[in-house]
């Protein structure tokens, strides 16, 4: 046995530092990289319709109102979803102020945690390098950077559901007392799970933990995950809100379980329905640009299957059965696929890891065939949007008067066209040096590109489908007591934009987006203040003492053209497809 000379201990003792100061500062990039795109420019965008929109005002109102167990939309009660994301958004305003990005805060922040989350938990069971892709490529993926940057509820449920099956999977790692302290936290963050979105928040991680744990022969486990000690964790997150809410409004157990979770996943009547294969195409089009490398990879790894870790294999079960499952349900959505999607990036982040170790290796050969198709498409879509840029007629031609709002768009094809020309660079660039490092940087681009060179793209799409434009024309003199009325309509955001209420002339509620606003109002107790049968306008107007300012959409314009003639009043073009009277009120009041 021979021992290495002090001095070349000497050498490796400090390429040992050296590469240790190198990992820290590469970990701190790729989290101050993460924190970009989940807050960067986050209130950059109007609130989009109708999610966005109605959520921040549901926040808004609790904020307000300091209601924490019942929200409201609008004024009326509103129980589509539990009320705990809606706390978290209205914490945010009483602490910064209501604003676009205040109020999408909450997403980003769940986001970043559910990294943070990925990184511990790879670092834990791969290694450093791993864990570092892992966060880079979930980072960016599209339907990870949406649901992180909008008002809505599954970045929050996916961050729950997400450390429940991580808290769940590391509990059969340990044993004694260990084990059943991650068994608590799991039940935990399961019941914060629910308390966002309902029953799926701890039928998923059930789901996935059970299929892994049968699949690993370990049928036990499922004993322990439901030891009395933690059904008594659970419950004491969830009974609370659950029976606190039934005492103040008794149809909510029905609604809540039977309408909005057994009627969602197995009948039609959300209008939410898909076919079966619906998840296929909304992973290509959502896992962008990384989808690119799953069809070789899903086979690769099938064939060296019996080398898959523990953990290679919770995020397959984890990615197939969360996929499966909402595709057996009625009620189809993108979002409900987060997880999953968050799962497929992990995998990828293996790939790329082997790659990296190994640039002949057969990793490495399946980053190079992925970013062929990358490179196609991106020099495709580079000349293309290249040549409408330079000669906007091409695409006048192909419009109708359908797709006449894609002219809007005309502004932001050229830096579209250089944005995706950089990423052909990269792409024939990576081929090229066969390098692996490169092919990285070239499936990250896009969407880098996209929050900062195209960020005006977003924000077009964002004012189209926004009610701020809406909101901004409507006159700040109005009188002080006039009431803001929406005939058939119900613009989402308006209330949140204008900081007030809005009472709306309705056939049936729809007009409020709310399945609970709707189910009420079929109960056959008298309608709520704030909402009106449409049958009964006329005589409604008649008991107006203050002015009222009525909105209706332009299909709307024979009936505001006889109020006008019949109250000698002017109608007003708001844009964004609606007009407006300003009704004045009775004389002598």
């Amino acid at each position: 046995m021979t021992l290495p000379s002090p001095q070349v201990s000497t050498i490796a003792a400090g390429d040992t530092i050296s590469s240790l100061k190198t990992n820290r500062w590469i970990l701190v990039f790729s989290f101050i990289f993460c924190a970009y795109m989940l807050f960067g420019r986050l209130g950059g965008l109007a609130l989009i319709s109708p999610d966005e929109g109605r959520n921040a005002e549901v926040a808004r109102e609790m904020s307000q109102s300091h209601s924490w167990l019942v929200p409201t939309y609008d004024g009326l009660v509103y129980l589509d979803k539990p009320a705990f994301y809606f706390k978290t958004v209205a914490l945010s305003f009483s602490m910064f102020g209501e604003s676009e990005g205040v109020a999408r805060l909450s997403s980003a922040f769940f986001g970043f945690s559910l990294l943070v989350a990925v990184f511990l938990f790879c670092r834990k069971m791969y290694d450093q390098r791993t864990a570092i892709l892992a966060v880079l490529i979930v980072a960016t993926t599209p339907l990870y950077i949406a649901f992180s940057r909008i008002v809505i509820f599954d970045m929050t449920l996916a961050f729950f559901v997400s450390s429940t099956i991580f808290a769940c999977f590391l509990a059969e790692e340990c044993e004694g007392k260990q084990q059943i302290r991650w068994y608590m936290l799991g039940a935990l963050l399961a019941g914060f799970a629910t308390l966002v979105k309902g029953p799926v928040g701890f039928i998923i991680p059930t789901l996935v933990i059970a299929v892994f744990n049968g699949f690993e022969g370990r049928l036990g486990a499922m004993k322990r995950a439901f030891a009395l000690r933690n059904w008594a964790v659970f419950l004491a997150v969830v009974l609370p809100w659950f029976v606190g809410l039934s005492l103040l409004r008794p149809d909510f157990p029905y609604y809540g379980i039977m309408r909005e979770s057994i009627a969602r996943f197995s009948t039609t009547e959300f209008h939410r329905t898909a076919p079966f294969y619906y998840y296929a195409p909304i992973i290509a089009a959502t896992f962008f640009a990384w989808s690119f490398l799953l069809p070789e990879s899903i086979i690769a790894a099938w064939q060296q299957r019996k080398r898959w870790s523990r953990a290679d294999r919770l995020f397959v079960v984890w990615a197939v059965v969360v996929v499966l499952f909402f595709s057996v349900s009625q009620s189809k959505l993108p979002g409900y696929i987060l997880t999953a999607v968050m799962a497929l990036g992990i995998l990828t982040a293996r790939v790329f890891a082997a790659a990296l170790n190994n640039d002949n290796g057969r990793a490495a050969r399946i980053l190079r065939h992925g970013t062929i198709p990358l490179l196609l498409l991106s020099v495709i879509a580079a000349l293309v949007l290249g040549a409408i840029a330079f000669n906007p007629e091409l695409l006048k031609n192909m419009l109708t008067s359908r797709h006449e709002s894609l002219k809007l768009f005309m502004p932001a094809f050229l830096p579209l066209a250089l944005s995706f020309g950089i990423v052909a660079i990269l792409s024939i660039s990576a081929l090229w040096a066969r390098n692996s490092r490169l092919i990285l940087a070239a499936f990250m681009s896009f969407p880098v590109l996209l929050l900062t060179v195209n960020f005006d793209v977003l924000s077009i799409y964002a004012q189209t489908r926004s009610s701020r434009n809406l909101a901004e024309n409507i006159p700040a003199t109005l009188p002080p007591a006039t009431e803001l009325v929406c005939m058939l309509c119900l613009p989402n955001g308006l209330p949140f934009y204008l900081k007030r209420l809005v009472t709306v002339l309705s056939t049936a509620g729809d007009e409020l987006t709310s399945n609970y606003v709707i189910f009420s109002l079929h109960s056959g107790k008298p309608w709520p203040e704030g909402i009106v049968p449409i049958g009964q306008w006329h005589d409604w107007l008649a008991t107006r003492t203050h002015p009222v300012y009525l909105i209706a959409d332009k299909s709307l314009l024979t009936v505001l053209k006889s109020i006008a003639v019949e109250r000698g009043v002017d109608i007003t073009d708001l844009g964004s497809n609606y007009l407006a009277v300003l009704l004045p009120a009775p004389t002598g009041n």
